[in-house]
């Protein structure tokens, strides 16, 4: 009777086992499934609400005056709009206007003849100043330091002194060639149709030669001293060294230094408004000046929306040839 009892009690555990876990209705193995689904959840929610901020400043303003700029560029929106709030919708016809225009082949070449020069201007001396300062010596930090001067100053009074120094008949460049006995008569740097855009394009370099100068220096500074180590005992020393070592190492950031760079100078504006203000006789106008001049002079704000968005659509059609490039040959 006692062994028929136990046996039926051994038979009847794993059973009520399988009942309980039945009853709970869940596996032993679900809870911490469970939990740690519950954790990346409740993560999720966290990295999104420390997002929102930063979505809603971008979108009010960043988001919101491109669309409006876009919106705009489709309207014939003038001053009067201000006053009744009407602003009829002319689809293509600002476009078509200001592409047609005279005025703008000149500007689109000054604007790549400004680009082109200000961007080897600026990387040239900024990489030939950076691999200088890698090296060590005596105050190293307090001449970089020096070099920045140009880029913390504000660019209307950057534009102002340069003014003052190119003045054809009180400028102090103009003064220091006559003392040397280089130039008899003072040079219309700023007048002169022929110089003009040279001049502007060599202010925008001293202007961005300590951008290219900081960012290249901390570039070199990521590269290791045991490659250059390992290079020289190969024999690679001087320009092969650069060139087996500094320039492939250094590419990645040189691929940002430029596409920063030209998004950055295809939009200067105050910086040849205050030394031309686009002339003479269109000389140094640009497409960002053009614009500018549409908008605010001329009050057209509709065609001064259309140029905005065609300097947009280069940078971002450069940007994106340029960055596809560079990775296929990278990849090669």
């Amino acid at each position: 009777m006692s062994l028929t009892t136990d046996v039926s009690r051994a038979k009847s555990r794993p059973g009520s086992e399988r009942t309980r876990g039945g009853e709970a209705g869940q596996d032993p193995q679900a809870t911490p499934t469970r939990g740690r689904r519950n954790r990346k959840t409740r993560e999720r929610v966290f990295q999104w609400l420390f997002l929102v901020p930063a979505v809603i400043y971008m979108a009010l303003f960043f988001g919101y005056p491109v669309v409006k700029n876009v919106v705009m560029s489709f309207q014939d929106y003038t001053t009067a709009t201000f006053f009744t709030g009407e602003a009829p919708w002319v689809g293509l016809a600002n476009y078509a206007k200001v592409l047609s225009s005279s005025l703008f082949s000149t500007s689109l070449l000054n604007t790549a003849l400004f680009t082109i020069g200000s961007i080897a201007g600026q990387f040239v001396i900024g990489l030939a100043l950076a691999v200088f300062f890698r090296r060590r010596f005596p105050l190293n930090g307090i001449l970089r330091s020096l070099l920045l001067l140009p880029w913390l100053l504000p660019l209307i009074v950057s534009s102002a002194v340069w003014r003052w120094i190119l003045d054809k008949d009180s400028g102090a460049l103009n003064r220091f060639l006559g003392q040397l006995h280089i130039v008899d008569t003072g040079i219309p740097w700023l007048t002169s149709t022929s110089l003009a855009l040279i001049a502007v394009v060599g202010v925008n370099i001293w202007i961005g030669i300590p951008f290219n100068l900081t960012i290249l220096y901390g570039g070199l500074q990521e590269i290791p001293d045991e490659l250059y180590e390992a290079g020289s005992l190969d024999g690679a020393t001087g320009w092969k060294s650069f060139r087996h070592i500094t320039w492939p190492m250094l590419r990645p950031v040189v691929n940002v230094v430029l596409v920063l760079g030209v998004v950055y100078t295809l939009k200067v504006l105050d910086i040849i408004l205050g030394l031309t203000n686009g002339g003479p006789a269109n000389s140094t106008q640009t497409i960002a000046t053009q614009s500018y001049r549409l908008s605010f002079q001329e009050f057209k704000f509709g065609e001064g929306a259309a140029l905005g968005d065609v300097l947009v659509i280069i940078s971002l059609v450069f940007a994106v040839l340029y960055l596809r490039a560079s990775r296929r040959s990278i990849d090669e």
